[in-house]
């Protein structure tokens, strides 16, 4: 059987935890900054994790992190 192969994008979008969970940056923090409130800009700053119903399609996508 062939190896597996990771899906570069998803590897450059994703990270794996020590214990397994999948955690992401989120988006909309580059530009157009100022009609954001400071709260909302604070909290795009933070990782987010993947809900469990995309779990499952990012484990497929990166078969070489679990």
């Amino acid at each position: 059987m062939p190896k597996l192969k990771t899906h570069k994008g998803a590897q450059k979008r994703f990270k794996v935890t020590g214990k397994k969970k999948i955690v992401y940056n989120k988006s909309n923090k580059s530009h157009i900054l100022t009609k954001k409130t400071a709260k909302r800009k604070r909290k795009l700053g933070k990782a987010g994790l993947i809900s469990a119903a995309d779990r499952k399609r990012i484990k497929r996508m990166l078969p070489n992190d679990f």
